[in-house]
């Protein structure tokens, strides 16, 4: 049962902390880091190196309340062509750069919405980034899906680019919850986008679901998980809604009096992790979970698991480059951003210029410190050893986090840290412990 005095005692239902999807986190980005720096970046690539790629589109044909990504609404398809166009003028641009180095080992295209993309722009797009790179022959190719803008001829699209995982966006399917949200969704729509997936052959579905919704109640979230199970996916992620309407201008149509506490949005993820664990999903990190043959699942029992930008993940590529507005590239070297406004990005990709416009250059001390903290939300646990030269480093950020946090860790006689279970909902807290860039919180979202 979950100790909610202790929980409380500690902070946790008035905290706001980073979700750590990178180190440092992109509101400490710079324009220190520019296209020059990004170019210089990718020519020191090696041959065999492995390389992940991220497409973003931006585009929805309704922007829901909840959402805080970096979207832009159309009613139309117009802006959709000029875009793929300026899309693969960039990947050729970075191909150039790269110079045939690097295997591809995992393309997703995210959003916004993917599948906004009519069939033959959705084809242009994997044709495009298949004569560019080299892709591995077992590359997972996977795409977010949204239910309601999709068809047969999408369906066919996506299996005939290859793609081997859909991510499906679901958030809760009660009709209140989604009038509070502007996202209404049917579970017809839902199951039409799992069945035809499946029928093609693409078999590996994840679902995204979203405790702390407005209207959102034990009941209606009893009934929401429900449906998700009977629907089969294979992985789960479980966010927790983030309220952040000075970040999304779009979140001042959800009231706050309609958004459940601290304690209850707790309550509604030990709900959800509780009734995924009786159904065979096993536990991922702080909110995913995976059937047990799953990649994520075993990636996770093995100590393999990993963090990025997507959250949790299997992909140990070292190098991940983003195309397209707002996109982020992760490369041993730092972290590189494009312009966020589709316009601005557009214009440099026209050009024949990379779109970077900020970022960081990742420091010695900063590899470790996301090393660390990268250990502590994907394993609960920082095991010295398995950080080779950073021992010491290493040492000193576990004795940091017992200092910091003497009720919620332990330390075995070998010297490895384990965050108790009862303690497990503090993790992004702890993390800030070891965070040389945290600030005073209040812009972030709540830490649970």
């Amino acid at each position: 049962m979950t100790d909610h005095a202790f929980l409380r005692r500690h902070g946790l239902f008035e905290a706001r902390a980073p979700r750590y999807t990178s180190y440092p986190p992109a509101p400490h980005f710079s324009d220190g880091v520019g296209a020059e720096t990004l170019s210089s970046w990718l020519s020191q690539m090696g041959p065999d190196q492995a390389l992940s790629l991220y497409v973003h589109i931006p585009f929805c044909r309704r922007l829901c309340w909840f959402c805080a990504c970096r979207t832009q609404g159309t009613k139309s398809d117009a802006p959709l062509q000029p875009y793929v166009d300026a899309l693969l003028a960039e990947a050729a641009l970075i191909a150039e750069q790269v110079s045939g180095a690097g295997r591809v080992t995992t393309l997703h295209l995210g959003g916004g919405t993917p599948t906004i993309l009519p069939p033959h722009l959705m084809k242009a797009v994997f044709d495009g980034i298949r004569s560019l790179f080299r892709l591995a022959p077992d590359a997972e190719i996977s795409v977010e899906v949204d239910p309601t803008v999709l068809d047969e001829d999408r369906l066919d699209a996506m299996a005939e680019g290859g793609v081997t995982r859909a991510s499906i966006g679901v958030q809760d399917f009660a009709e209140g919850v989604q009038e509070a949200i502007g996202r209404p969704q049917s579970i017809a729509q839902t199951a039409f986008a799992v069945d035809g997936l499946r029928q093609r052959g693409i078999e590996a579905i994840n679902f995204d679901l979203l405790y702390g919704l407005p209207l959102q109640t034990s009941r209606s979230l009893a009934e929401t998980l429900e449906q998700a199970i009977d629907l089969a996916p294979d992985r789960i992620a479980l966010f927790g809604y983030a309220h952040v309407p000075w970040a999304s201008k779009r979140q001042v149509m959800i009231r706050e009096s309609d958004l459940p506490d601290g304690p209850m949005r707790l309550d509604l993820f030990n709900q959800a992790a509780a009734r995924f664990g009786a159904a065979g999903f096993a536990p991922v990190g702080i909110d995913h979970f995976a059937k047990p043959e799953d990649p994520l699942a075993v990636a996770a029992r093995t100590g393999r698991l990993r963090r990025s930008f997507q959250g949790y993940t299997t992909d140990v590529a070292p190098a991940l480059i983003g195309m397209g507005a707002s996109a982020i590239s992760c490369l041993p070297q730092g972290y590189a951003q494009n312009a966020v406004r589709t316009a601005d990005w557009q214009d440099r990709a026209r050009q024949g210029r990379l779109a970077t416009v900020r970022g960081h250059t990742l420091s010695r001390s900063d590899r470790l410190e996301a090393a660390v903290i990268e250990a502590l939300l994907c394993d609960f646990t920082i095991d010295p050893a398995r950080f080779g030269l950073e021992v010491r480093g290493a040492t000193a950020a576990i004795t940091r986090l017992v200092q910091a946090w003497p009720e919620a860790v332990e330390v075995s006689a070998d010297g490895v840290l384990s965050v108790s279970d009862k303690a497990r909902p503090l993790v992004r807290m702890m993390a800030m412990t070891l965070d040389a860039y945290s600030r005073p919180a209040g812009r972030h979202s709540v830490a649970i």
